[in-house]
């Protein structure tokens, strides 16, 4: 029998050649507008992209040959093989390359990249029409003695990961970019940043990261949502070159905190935001009130020191306490310090530890109440000495459930009879002790009570001038006055506030503990609660991007229960 034996003849054998059975990457996949090429598994694959892509904020890298980061409709578009209306394309898989360019084109303007690992280019699909042929076909069979090969398995699939679901946070990573680090230290914040990034576990349903350098301006490198697949992430940290400059760090978190978490930058809804700057040395610039806005903005802001100023150094620094004044409390968490670039790799799981155990309130849970807190207390005959020390240790009460400082919470008072004192300003004292005891120190004056003339007086002496944060008047009075308050409190209400009238009895470890409970709920959530005493606010924005509130809170004390 010779070899032609073994050949077996099929004839009359009906194929039917079309582009849907040829190969299954001819069937349109659907996917979204922001679908990336680096989503895609298949080369050849047709994609069904759907209408009006041009309304959404595309990423594309390149032109003609695309970064496979770069959204796969967008580029189609670019590309002039997709029109509005969507439809399908195909996508040829390609190795990656140098020098992407950059061009605008049919509405969309593509982005230059020095570097990617992978690309894809764009045709429109050819679909060739069914056929019918009628051939003889020969298939062989293995020879005598010679073991039938089993078909080659296909690869598996790898499926994009969806991100660490513990560390749902979006994430900003401030690095320095300034003179002050130089090459080789910034290449050392790279690596360090590049494991942090690796620990984190970036995925659609994890953490999101960007990246902003801090130099002499600030420059955005990449936003939250452009790399949510660690190894795009990891590439495009290497990919982040070296600018020099002053190290403006302040200007840095003023840039981040203003527009960096925005929708339409990629910041996700209901998710806490944290912002972690890398300082070499010190900063050229002021700290405090950017960090201020960053706080205010829901932000948690990190500050890593690496090589801290060496005692000579020390005058050169602008602002010694510049550590505190960027974080939310200097109690060791939000601010952490490394001695030198060559040892961060132990930092890194303790860091990323405390970045992913936030919860969306930890910022107004653990750090400063940014607030003027003004006492406004009756001194009038009526109220007797004895319980006018009662009054101060309430107050005394409140003060001590807040952390008074230069970036914290400030206390102010004022003591009215029919004339008025100012005790001392909110800027006086500057620590929680100090101002305690010139609350506990203050003298019974004696005389009468004008409380609408007390509220005015307060309102344009001790208010005008405020820190950052919110304005709160507590009124703490026996109930009788002998002139109008209503005028006054709606001149407040025009000016700042929204006064109310009510009155309750103080028992006072309760009253104190609710009342900067009260505050501080307001201070970190702004909103209203019921509380047992008077308490309204409106509020404005100015210039400095801070709220100016004055809240009145009007506790009306009855002597048969002091």
């Amino acid at each position: 029998m010779t070899q032609m034996s073994h050949l077996l003849p099929l004839t009359g054998l009906l194929f039917l050649i079309s582009s849907t059975f040829a190969s299954e990457s001819n069937v349109p996949y659907p996917v979204t507008c922001v679908t990336r090429g680096a989503d895609l598994l298949e080369d050849g694959v047709v994609v069904l992209c759907p209408p009006d892509c041009l309304q959404w904020r595309l990423s594309v890298f390149g032109t003609g040959i695309y970064a496979a980061v770069s959204s796969v409709c967008g580029a189609a578009i670019h590309r002039g093989v997709l029109g509005p209306s969507g439809g399908p394309v195909r996508v040829h898989k390609l190795h990656g390359r140098y020098n992407y360019l950059s061009y605008y084109a049919n509405g969309i303007q593509s982005q230059a990249l020095s570097r990617w690992t992978a690309s894809f280019s764009l045709t429109k699909p050819v679909s060739s029409p069914m056929e019918l042929t009628s051939e003889t076909s020969t298939t062989a069979l293995p020879a005598a003695g010679q073991p039938v090969k089993k078909p080659l398995k296909k690869p598996v699939k790898k499926v994009p990961t969806s991100g660490n679901k513990d560390c749902q946070m979006d994430i900003a990573i401030v690095i320095d970019s300034s003179n002050n680090i130089g090459q080789r230290r910034f290449n050392l914040q790279k690596n360090f940043v590049t494991k942090l990034a690796a620990m984190l576990k970036v995925g659609p349903l994890g953490p999101h990261v960007g990246l902003i350098q801090a130099s002499d301006s600030p420059k955005t490198e990449f936003l939250l949502t452009n790399f949510t697949q660690p190894k795009e992430l990891l590439f495009a940290i290497k990919e982040v070159s070296y600018l020099g400059g002053d190290t403006n760090t302040g200007k840095a978190i003023m840039h981040t905190a203003e527009s960096f978490f925005t929708q339409d930058n990629g910041g996700r809804r209901g998710h806490p935001r944290v912002m972690m700057v890398l300082i070499d040395g010190w900063p050229s610039d002021d700290l405090e009130q950017a960090a201020i806005l960053a706080r205010e903005s829901g932000i948690n802001v990190f500050l890593v020191s690496v090589a801290k100023p060496a005692p000579e150094e020390l005058s050169l620094v602008r602002d010694k306490d510049y550590m505190k004044k960027a974080v939310c409390k200097d109690n060791g968490f939000f601010n952490y310090l490394i001695p030198s670039w060559f040892s961060t790799t132990k930092h890194v799981k303790p860091l990323t530890q405390r970045i992913c155990s936030l919860d969306g309130l930890l910022c107004s849970k653990t750090c400063y109440n940014s607030a003027n807190i003004g006492f406004l207390i009756d001194g009038s005959s009526s109220v007797g000495d004895g319980n006018f020390r009662l009054v101060l240790e309430f107050l005394a009460g409140i003060a001590q459930s807040f952390d008074i400082s230069d970036i914290g919470a400030r206390i102010g008072a004022v003591q009215f009879t029919y004339d008025q004192r100012l005790e001392f300003g909110l800027f006086d004292h500057h620590n929680k002790e100090d101002a305690i005891n010139a609350l506990r120190r203050i003298p019974y004056m004696s005389g009468g009570t004008a409380t609408g003339a007390a509220i005015t007086y307060t309102t344009q002496n001790l208010f005008r001038r405020t820190g950052p944060g919110r304005n709160f008047l507590i009124v703490v009075t026996d109930g009788q006055s002998y002139d109008d308050i209503g005028g006054p409190a709606m001149a407040a209400h025009r000016q700042e506030s929204s006064p109310a009238s009510g009155s309750s009895s103080l028992k006072w470890s309760k009253e104190s503990a609710e009342t900067s409970q009260r505050i501080t709920e307001e201070t970190n959530t702004h909103q209203t609660h019921n509380m047992p005493y008077t308490h309204t606010h409106t509020h404005t924005h100015t210039t400095n991007h801070m709220y100016k509130y004055v809240n009145i809170s009007l506790l009306t004390a009855q002597n048969s229960n002091l």
